[in-house]
């Protein structure tokens, strides 16, 4: 046997006690064949010698054979033992989840920190804004020392004059479409009609609505 040979060997019985699982010879080729390299071929012959050697068991199903590790090499295991196992991989688990959530918790962080700005960007855009609050630093002082303002008096006045046009606003709506309701009980055709011929033109004809007072 080539020393080639002689190491699928090893790599393969190797392969198989630790896994401790029935497995085809196209299985394992397929498991081994990108990290060592085999060949189907070599692959066939390594699990046949192993198995002539008694080193691995051989079952056939029909066409195919399955090969698994000789289970006489396992020595028992207690049901202390497999109790202590079964606590040992639910501590381990609960270790898998605190990591796994520890890794979602800093990929968040990472995802934010990569949308935020460097400190090289933020200085940049700090030199970009400083012309711009030094505007309206400006507008502002200029506002404040305006002599222009309105008086809270003449505010008021404004106000009332405006309420005053709302109202007659409104007072006439109300008089032209009781006048116009007058009109159209003895008028033989349509309101649309009436408007159109002696030419009224409404609010919503201009798309303008009275304001609240």
């Amino acid at each position: 046997m080539s020393k080639k040979d002689a190491a699928a060997v090893a790599i393969i019985l190797t392969y198989l006690n630790e896994q401790n699982r029935p497995y085809s010879a196209q299985d394992v080729f397929g498991n081994l064949q990108k990290q060592h390299g085999f060949g189907k071929t070599a692959v066939v012959k390594a699990m046949e010698q192993l198995a002539q050697d008694g080193k691995i068991r051989e079952k056939t199903y029909g066409k195919q054979k399955i090969y698994f590790a000789d289970q006489a090499q396992f020595t028992d295991v207690s049901d202390t033992d497999l109790k202590t196992m079964d606590t040992r991989i639910s501590e381990l688990s609960s270790q898998v989840q605190e990591v796994t959530q520890c890794c979602r918790q800093l990929e968040s962080e990472l995802r934010e920190l990569s949308s935020s700005l460097t400190s090289e960007e933020m200085a940049s855009e700090i030199q970009e804004l400083k012309p711009e609050c030094a505007s309206y630093r400006e507008r502002l002082q200029k506002i404040k020392c305006a002599t222009n303002h309105v008086s809270p008096e003449e505010r008021e006045k404004i106000h009332k004059v405006r309420n005053l046009y709302v109202k007659e606003w409104r007072k006439r709506k109300r008089l032209t479409q009781d006048m116009m309701g007058a009109i159209l009980e003895g008028y033989p055709k349509s309101k649309k009609q009436f408007m159109e011929e002696v030419g009224v033109e409404t609010d919503e004809d201009h798309k303008v609505t009275i304001p609240d007072i």
